[in-house]
């Protein structure tokens, strides 16, 4: 998907969006995490069907969940916990792939990518300094995170409206809790396809 020609309307992001969904989601129905989304891996046809390709970093998965690579999607779209976890004692499930399409959703609606960043330490700035840098409120048990660094800056959430501008309310919710940091807080995609923002779709 090319995310910086032409212009979606409302109403095809939210197609988009909602495909993307079912996909990813039918995939971890039938327990596999594709682990490696990002708009180069989203097909969308002159019609706006969607689908979603290249498995080749995609893992069957089972509980409880085993420790698993680090060097997983593409960094623009990589969820925190993969990025503040280390190398060593990653234990991820299909939360990470929930994370990326909300990172795709808002580069669907904005015309340019969310996260932009050349290395790890970049990208969690940039994530912080959008979404606010987590907390143990937020997310327990984030400050002692392996990559966790003490001298991290404490950035203010940004608000939706400032990140997905134009986006209606109902877009606005879904999309923050696709980004919802604490994992066992973010959104399935089961219950993201149940959401409002895609009443009458």
């Amino acid at each position: 998907m090319d995310t910086h020609h032409g212009k979606f309307d409302s109403m095809t992001v939210k197609r988009i969006t909602k495909q993307m969904l079912e996909a990813v989601t039918t995939c971890h129905r039938q327990g596999l995490i594709h682990r490696d989304l990002k708009p180069q891996n989203i097909l969308v046809d002159r019609t706006g069907n969607v689908k979603v390709c290249d498995f080749g970093l995609a893992r069957a998965f089972s509980v409880p969940i085993s420790t698993m690579t680090h060097e997983v999607v593409t960094l623009w779209y990589r969820a925190p916990e993969i990025l503040l976890a280390g190398t060593k004692h990653n234990h991820y499930s299909v939360e990470v792939d929930i994370w990326s399409l909300g990172a795709i959703m808002a580069e669907v609606h904005n015309k340019k990518a969310l996260f932009p960043a050349d290395t790890e330490i970049q990208e969690l700035t940039k994530i912080f300094s959008i979404l606010g840098t987590p907390s143990e409120l937020v997310w327990p048990g984030v400050t002692r995170m392996p990559d966790w660094k003490r001298s991290v800056a404490n950035y203010r959430a940004k608000s939706p409206s400032d990140i997905v501008p134009g986006l209606c309310a109902d877009g606005q919710d879904l999309f923050m809790r696709m980004l919802t940091y604490d994992p066992s807080k973010r959104i399935s995609g089961k219950e993201a396809l149940q959401h409002p923002y895609f009443k009458g779709c």
